[in-house]
């Protein structure tokens, strides 16, 4: 092989090689790469869902639940893959009260008692900052507080209050567009019920069961959203 020859094939690899590391780097051709970057800033998410669960146990099935909800989620993408979420729903939930003071107490319902539902929370995408075809499954959490009120036709002295919440949380986003994107998703929410101290005489079983107990309600919710 002449001098000349050789000195051409070099010249080629040389012109060649960039055009490799960059194939190499990108992994897909940007013009058919199933990654799709997320826009990153402030997200509004209009909400709806179901709110389900315990009312607590067979001797004290006092607490709201069982309504369709509506809400909104203010939403920031703090880093590639963690997003910051606040929102708060509004749930048209029912409940029942106990007749505490009567020596074989009724339980009277369901009645509307409905609650608000506000949460803080942090989401992790599990694409990192991009979607794949269009998707972005996501896992989380919430801290929150949910806010009810007292039925007026129960004398017993319960009331639902300000209850702190907690709940783990999964979904799937799907963004037809960069900045719009529909969403499916699910939480358990945790929270304690609290008795007055009437329901010992006859409503509890014992003198010494708590006059507290832990619910878990399953939110099923859907939304659609507009990235600013």
């Amino acid at each position: 092989m002449s001098r000349g020859m050789m000195a051409g094939i070099a010249a080629l690899a040389l012109t060649a090689l960039p055009a490799v590391r960059l194939t190499a780097q990108a992994g897909h051709d940007p013009a058919h790469s199933p990654y799709m970057d997320l826009h990153r800033g402030v997200t509004l998410r209009v909400t709806g869902g179901y709110f389900a669960g315990s009312r607590g146990s067979d001797n004290t099935p006092v607490g709201a639940s069982n309504g369709p909800t509506a809400g909104l989620r203010f939403e920031l993408q703090a880093s590639g893959a963690l997003t910051v979420a606040a929102g708060v729903s509004y749930a048209n939930t029912t409940a029942f009260y106990k007749t505490a003071y009567e020596t074989a107490p009724r339980t009277i319902g369901p009645i509307n008692n409905d609650l608000v539902l506000a949460d803080f929370g942090l989401l992790l995408s599990l694409t990192g900052g991009k979607t794949w075809h269009g998707l972005q499954p996501y896992v989380g959490g919430t801290l929150g507080l949910a806010i009810g009120s007292k039925i007026a036709a129960d004398t017993s002295g319960y009331n639902f209050g300000n209850k702190f919440t907690y709940a783990p949380e999964v979904g799937v986003r799907w963004y037809p567009a960069r900045r719009l994107s529909a969403e499916l998703g699910g939480r358990l929410l945790v929270y304690h019920l609290s008795f007055p101290t009437i329901y010992r005489l006859h409503v509890l079983p014992t003198i010494t069961t708590p006059l507290s107990e832990t619910t878990i309600h399953p939110w099923g919710t859907f939304g659609l959203a507009w990235a600013f």
